[in-house]
């Protein structure tokens, strides 16, 4: 009997953005379907107003009530919202943010119920979530609280290069007073347990930058790499980890380092993604790893410059979805094999 296809859960995150745009362009492309069953929390008036403001009429979704109504053969789409919502392509409402939230929430629901099995969001913006929800910086963060995770970690992933970051969406001011030995070693093994289990990387190797340049220079540039990230590396070192560095990040990068590392740790948040984003942004992908669902995102925001233009690229979107199913093959792969631990000395000798 075939497996059932994987159940990819979109929330289409602010309805004034790109969001709506690169989720129909990557579904309109029915090879997707062979893969996976999607299902958009938004609703069919969201839907009609972006395919007519695109000019797009050889694509329409599937409108459901619940994801159990699913139809693999299609994109689905189930109507969290009857009423029509005022769209204002390219700009920043309040209304925005409430139907982004309204999306992501019934998506994260469905998730938890294990109606989908995976989530894939697309981009919102945090500064219009409704004010009840003052707290929501992120949907890392949000996403953390939901399921009462003890801990998360924001990693980029394009092709082979898979940076995470120490401090999330915090002000730089903060950065290092908030860093501890502790914290990045926490940070580290969730990484290092990442790599291994959502990626299937047996011995993984990762670096960790240092936070000031030129790893603080012996000191004379800062005492962080010294006090603080020097131990946390040899700790891990001392319980068997490949874990190498501090580097300074800029020649780390500029030389090609990177090429060398299975992951690599950097500090705080924009020490990780401007390379990232410089080396991979049309394919990149925002994973949040350490939880117990797959979420995935594209590496960039709502785009308002462009929405309604027909000229943004699907491709991170594309890549997203992709992810999520790799990472959710893994996992399941992982623990029918550590159900029945013959199974791999059996598939071995079946070749």
């Amino acid at each position: 009997m075939e497996d059932k296809l994987i159940r990819v859960g979109v929330s289409i995150g602010d309805p004034n953005g790109i969001g709506m745009e690169v989720i129909i362009k990557t579904f309109m492309d029915n090879r997707m379907m062979q893969m996976c069953t999607p299902i958009v929390y938004a609703s069919s008036k969201t839907a009609s107003f972006h395919r007519k403001a695109l000019g797009i009429n050889d694509f329409s979704f599937n409108f459901i009530k619940t994801a159990e109504q699913a139809n693999p053969k299609n994109a689905n789409l189930i109507n969290v919202w009857e009423e029509e919502i005022v769209i204002e392509l390219g700009k920043d409402t309040q209304t925005g943010g409430k139907y982004a939230l309204k999306s992501f929430e019934a998506a994260l629901k469905d998730l938890k119920e294990g109606k989908i099995d995976v989530l894939v969001t697309a981009p919102l913006n945090k500064h219009n979530i409704p004010s009840e929800k003052s707290k929501f910086i992120g949907h890392t963060e949000f996403l953390t609280n939901y399921f009462a995770s003890q801990d998360h970690l924001m990693m980029m992933v394009g092709d082979e290069l898979r940076i995470a970051t120490v401090t999330g969406h915090i002000p730089l001011s903060e950065v290092a007073s908030t860093l501890s030995t502790q914290k990045i070693e926490n940070k580290a093994k969730i990484f290092l347990k990442s790599l291994t289990e959502d990626f299937g990387i047996r011995k993984p190797k990762i670096a960790l930058l240092g936070l000031n340049p030129h790893a603080g220079d012996n000191g004379l540039l800062g005492k962080e790499e010294e006090t603080i990230i020097l131990p946390a590396i040899n700790n891990l070192k001392n319980e068997g980890h490949l874990v190498y560095g501090p580097f300074g990040a800029d020649g780390f990068f500029g030389s090609g380092n990177f090429t060398k590392f299975d992951g690599i740790l950097s500090m705080y948040h924009d020490q990780g993604l401007v390379p990232f984003k410089t080396l991979a942004f049309e394919n990149g992908v925002n994973f949040t790893a350490g939880l117990s669902v797959v979420r995935t995102s594209p590496d960039h925001g709502t785009a308002y410059d462009i929405a309604g233009k027909n000229c943004a690229n699907e491709q991170s979107f594309r890549s997203a979805v992709y992810l999520a199913l790799d990472i959710f093959n893994q996992r399941k792969n992982l623990k029918e094999t550590t159900a029945n631990p013959l199974k791999i000395s059996f598939q071995k000798r079946e070749r």
